[in-house]
């Protein structure tokens, strides 16, 4: 009796997985803006903290807007 072959599963196009995470942080940029906008801290320090988390949000949408480039550079190979 001979094993049957095994099956594998075609491997993940490496630019989606790029695109699932470019799409993972837009997500996460935009739940922060939308917190930094509904903080509801007041007083000297809530400034700051609402700067600190839009500058987090942006870093996100940066990393999003490169991995969206690097998926497009490997779908055109």
């Amino acid at each position: 009796m001979t094993a049957a072959p095994r099956l594998r599963a075609a491997a993940p196009d490496p630019a989606d997985g790029l695109r699932a995470h470019c799409e993972a942080l837009r997500a996460h940029a935009d739940r922060l803006r939308a917190a930094a906008g509904e903080l509801e801290r007041q007083g000297p320090p809530a400034a700051p903290f609402r700067a600190e988390v839009a500058a987090l949000a942006e870093r996100c949408s940066t990393a999003a807007d490169g991995l969206a480039l690097a998926a497009a550079r490997l779908q055109d190979r």
